[in-house]
């Protein structure tokens, strides 16, 4: 025994997953290890906590069970770690039911399309990367990009949604936890979220329970009817926790020296988010893993394996973050393949041509910056290109209304800002949503309850966007 792992002779009937208990030499309370891996003659345990008092020759016993986590309605609002024992000081949780960390994906002939809209607040995300609830949508960048950022702001969005959020953390400070629940509990509903977290100096074995300890507890909501979003910050430290563990145990190691079966640990979790059909009660899990790169590099091990796995990636880029634009998306190399089929009819229809309006003027933005003599026409698409920048970047802890993301989309297809000075858009931003409750109340909330843009709710809007526009810009 040592570095947080064991190795054990004897008990031919253990089974992977399987929990079991270290007596220790001082007497003292069992130590419980996890089943890891199981060769012929040797069994690798992970220990789920202190190793102190157990050495060579100490007496195992199995337990006949598998890691399981309490869940229910009872952890809402709770801070818990991987095995659900509260971190927050409060009461013990009055669980449900218990449930094995690991568990099967849905079969294929329990899933439904996926056709939901699951709304971030982010307009470059619901314009142009739309999600759907049942979706697994990758955010992944350098570190320092705002992951975590689109992450909780997208927590903060399903305030009035019914969506149940489970936040894991993996390997993080205390302190950027700390900062993610008091974000959540100053904007969001802290009450319809559950925080898992396993910190930095926890045993690895902890950790690299944590994410499928979360997936457990989101289930418990889908399985029920219900929607959840799982958001998991992040699988890069859980695939290096799970090779520090493997080399520990002497497993054969393969590229990188990640352990072969690498993939198929976050495949297997992964797989559990799914839109369920009628007959399962027609809930949905969504994933949103977070996963960081170095100096930008989509090519590397880990960040394949899950660009691979999810149904596309919301990639981040330093130079954007540092230029002020936030979320640094880079909608290039951004994908989601299933969102266009969740928008709502007014986001399709006007969200459209956006993309490929927004990579013409980005193309010869780049001829630009050399000087020399620009047409008109060029010089109106840049001037255009500028404006929609400027209604992308968004500050943190703002989301967006469907009708307010709406009405900028409206200004932009209608060329509503091209007259607009260009520091005057992020003022626009800030006033739209109040102006619209005022001077167009009835159209916005019909399109927050419908999705639908009709003739008249659209001459409405355009009326009431022109008149802010002619207000700031007399």
């Amino acid at each position: 025994v040592g570095d947080n792992v064991a190795s054990v002779r004897g008990l031919p009937d253990t089974r992977l997953g399987e929990l079991l208990l270290f007596e220790r030499s001082d007497g003292s309370e069992p130590a419980v290890g996890i089943v890891l891996s199981l060769d012929p003659d040797l069994i690798g345990c992970a220990m789920l906590g202190d190793d102190s008092a157990i050495g060579a020759g100490n007496v195992v016993r199995a337990t006949g069970s598998v890691a399981s986590v309490p869940v229910g309605d009872k952890l809402l609002g709770r801070i818990v770690n991987a095995l659900g024992v509260p971190m927050d000081g409060g009461p013990e949780i009055e669980a449900a039911g218990v449930e094995p960390v690991e568990r099967p994906a849905p079969a294929i002939v329990d899933r439904d399309f996926v056709n939901t809209p699951l709304n971030t607040g982010l307009l470059v995300i619901d314009a142009m990367l739309p999600l759907g609830r049942g979706q697994r949508e990758l955010i992944i960048g350098d570190r320092e990009t705002g992951k975590t950022a689109i992450a909780i702001d997208t927590i903060v969005n399903q305030r009035d949604t019914g969506v149940i959020c489970i936040y894991c953390a993996v390997g993080q400070k205390t302190s950027s936890v700390s900062q993610v629940i008091d974000a959540v509990k100053l904007y969001g509903a802290p009450e319809r979220c559950i925080f898992v977290f396993a910190p930095a100096d926890d045993p690895p074995g902890i950790q690299w329970l944590a994410p499928y300890a979360a997936c457990t507890m989101a289930e418990y909501f889908s399985e029920r009817g219900g929607d959840a979003l799982l958001i998991i910050d992040d699988l890069s430290k859980h695939a290096v926790i799970y090779r520090q563990l493997s080399l520990l145990l002497r497993n054969p190691p393969g590229r990188e020296a990640y352990p072969g079966d690498i993939f198929y640990i976050h495949s297997r979790l992964l797989e559990r988010a799914a839109k369920l059909n009628q007959e399962r009660g027609g809930g949905s899990l969504t994933a949103l893993p977070i996963a960081a790169t170095e100096e930008g590099n989509l090519s590397g091990y880990i960040p394949t394996n899950l660009i691979s796995i999810s149904d596309g990636q919301v990639v981040l880029e330093p130079r954007l973050f540092h230029e002020g634009q936030k979320p640094a998306v880079n909608v290039g190399k951004s994908v989601s393949r299933v969102g266009g089929k969740t928008q709502s009819h007014a986001m399709r229809k006007l969200a459209e041509n956006l993309r490929l309006e927004y990579a013409q003027f980005l193309e010869l933005e780049i001829f630009t910056r050399f000087g020399g003599m620009v047409d008109q026409r060029t010089r109106e698409i840049i001037e255009h290109g500028r404006r929609i920048r400027a209604v992308l970047t968004q500050p943190q802890f703002a989301p967006l209304s469907v009708a307010h993301q709406v009405a900028l989309l409206l200004a932009i297809d209608q060329r509503l800002l091209d007259r607009l000075p260009l520091d005057k858009v992020t003022e626009l931003q800030a006033k739209l949503g109040p102006w619209l409750n005022e001077h167009a109340a009835e159209s916005a909330r019909r399109i927050n309850t419908t999705g639908e843009l009709e003739p008249r709710t659209r001459a409405a809007l355009v009326t009431a966007i022109r008149e802010l526009v002619q207000r700031l810009n007399p």
